[in-house]
């Protein structure tokens, strides 16, 4: 029995993560990512303290716009606070943000989309 969510086609599910990158809907992808339903580009961010609000100007628009509610932010190996500040600036454009390790980002996302989410992943890359 296939236990995979069940995601429609022409979205972005991640696959697979490490190696200094990701696997996204069959395609490998070097470094950072920001992944979003409709599509994916890289992410200059290779370790929590480059994550600010301007790095995430990407998801804040699109959080302005109604097409993200909520930002999983993966912090690579290991899950890690990130700052008040950040969050609050987030939760103005109508995002929400919820940290966690990389691998667990990608596993919440690809859930959360088969569930219709309006979600997007920032993920740091891990080795």
């Amino acid at each position: 029995m296939d236990v995979t969510p069940l995601i429609p086609q022409g979205k972005q599910v991640i696959d697979g993560y490490g190696d200094g990158g990701f696997r996204v809907s069959g395609a490998r992808v070097e470094g950072s990512v920001i992944v979003f339903p409709d599509r994916l580009f890289a992410w200059g961010a290779a370790a929590l303290a480059e994550v600010t609000a301007t790095t995430l100007e990407a998801v804040s628009n699109a959080g302005k716009a109604g097409q993200v509610d909520l930002l999983l932010l993966g912090t690579g190996a290991r899950m890690a606070q990130i700052d008040r500040g950040l969050r609050q600036e987030l939760r103005a454009a109508g995002v929400v943000i919820e940290v966690m390790d990389t691998g667990a980002a990608c596993r919440t996302y690809n859930v959360l989309l088969a569930e219709g989410r309006r979600v997007a992943a920032a993920l740091i890359a891990v080795e």
